[in-house]
């Protein structure tokens, strides 16, 4: 069969303090653990809904990564092409989930972790990609080391070569991108992603994600305030779509952040071919986002929107309008989920997507 996703990136250890504590309330204490990290986020969304998911890495041998690929392979992530290595660490963050006025706050420690001092002849990419269809990166993976630069480059170029299709989500993070003391956070990521970008079928982002990796700013919106203007959106894609004429779709996602626990919710979808935007959740094609009023994880949102994106367009071989909507509304529901996995399953999207939004209990 070759229908399968695979994506490549880092995966760590996540700590939480529980009940919406700060970690100096919570320490010395208990935290809750899970393991997270974009591109196996996306793996395990893509498996749960119904597709054949692989997840390749780089890990250490200890007890902590045999851990890790037991809880990928408990949602039937194919795992055997994850690299066990003799050098680094398992990555870690720590999240403060944030509520009302007070947003959460990310503390990384993942400094030389295993897949940031790997390189791209340690990974067998001529197996590993054999019988896939669709490549999965993001742009945290490039952003750990450039030898993590190196080997995602040179992953997405093989997989082109490959015939695979290709997507990435570009999810900038300025605490990253460290790795040449030259440049700032930003400015190495414009000059390092337009390289990776050439070599993508369908880009995934939001606005500030446009702005910091491409200069590409929307106009009249707020990223930091939550405020959006959708009509500058379409413009941004076509910005974007003419520096790299290889994309066939952009999706964007559009987040009005209210507060810490309501945010509205949605996404627009831009042909590159057609030139053209289509926006969901809509009402008589009036864009009109979820209200997302009691958040109780916003982490992997973003991966949940970019795995039901790519589900429904490679596996359920569904047109671009249907794509978005599912995709929106599994990311919806990725809300309502502890942990960075989206944990939603096809019929429960399809209910929302339905119009199935009061929270009846399903006996």
């Amino acid at each position: 069969m070759k229908n399968k996703l695979i994506t490549f990136g880092e995966i760590m250890a996540r700590f939480s303090p529980p009940d919406n504590l700060r970690l100096a309330q919570a320490m010395p204490g208990n935290l809750d653990v899970t393991f997270a990290g974009c591109e196996a986020s996306v793996a395990v969304s893509y498996s749960i809904l119904g597709g054949d998911s692989s997840f390749v890495t780089a890990l250490p041998n200890n007890t902590l990564s045999e851990a890790c690929i037991n809880n990928l392979n408990s949602y039937s992530v194919d795992t055997s092409n994850i690299l066990r290595l003799d050098k680094g660490r398992f990555g870690t963050y720590y999240l403060e989930s944030g509520s009302n006025q007070r947003a959460s706050a990310v503390t990384y420690d993942r400094y030389k972790s295993t897949i940031s001092l790997s390189k791209p002849e340690d990974y067998d990419w001529e197996s590993i990609l054999k019988n896939k269809e669709w490549l999965h990166i993001s742009g945290i993976t490039p952003a750990l080391s450039e030898h993590a630069y190196n080997a995602t480059l040179f992953c997405v170029q093989k997989a082109k070569s490959s015939g695979l299709k290709t997507s990435c989500d570009l999810n900038f993070r300025s605490k990253l991108w460290q790795w040449n003391n030259s440049y700032s956070a930003r400015e190495l990521a414009r000059s390092k992603m337009p390289e990776i970008i050439k070599h993508i079928d369908l880009l995934v982002g939001n606005e500030q994600d446009a702005e910091d990796v491409f200069d590409i700013k929307a106009q009249d919106s707020n990223f930091k305030n939550g405020e959006i203007n959708i009509e500058s959106y379409p413009k941004i894609a076509k910005n974007i779509s003419n520096v790299f004429p290889n994309l066939s779709l952009i999706a964007i996602t559009l987040r009005e952040s209210v507060s810490a626990n309501h945010n509205r919710w949605g996404a627009m979808l831009y042909d590159c071919t057609k030139k053209s935007s289509i926006f969901s959740p809509s009402k008589k094609d009036i864009y009109s986002p979820f209200e997302i009023k009691n958040i109780v994880d916003r982490l992997g949102a973003g991966d949940s929107f970019a795995a039901g994106l790519i589900f429904s367009l490679n596996h359920l071989k569904t047109d671009n309008k249907n794509a978005l909507e599912f995709a929106v509304a599994a990311s919806c529901l990725a809300h309502s989920i502890k942990g960075d996995y989206n944990l939603s399953t096809s019929d429960e999207v399809f209910d929302l997507v339905n119009g199935f939004t009061s929270g009846r209990v399903s006996r």
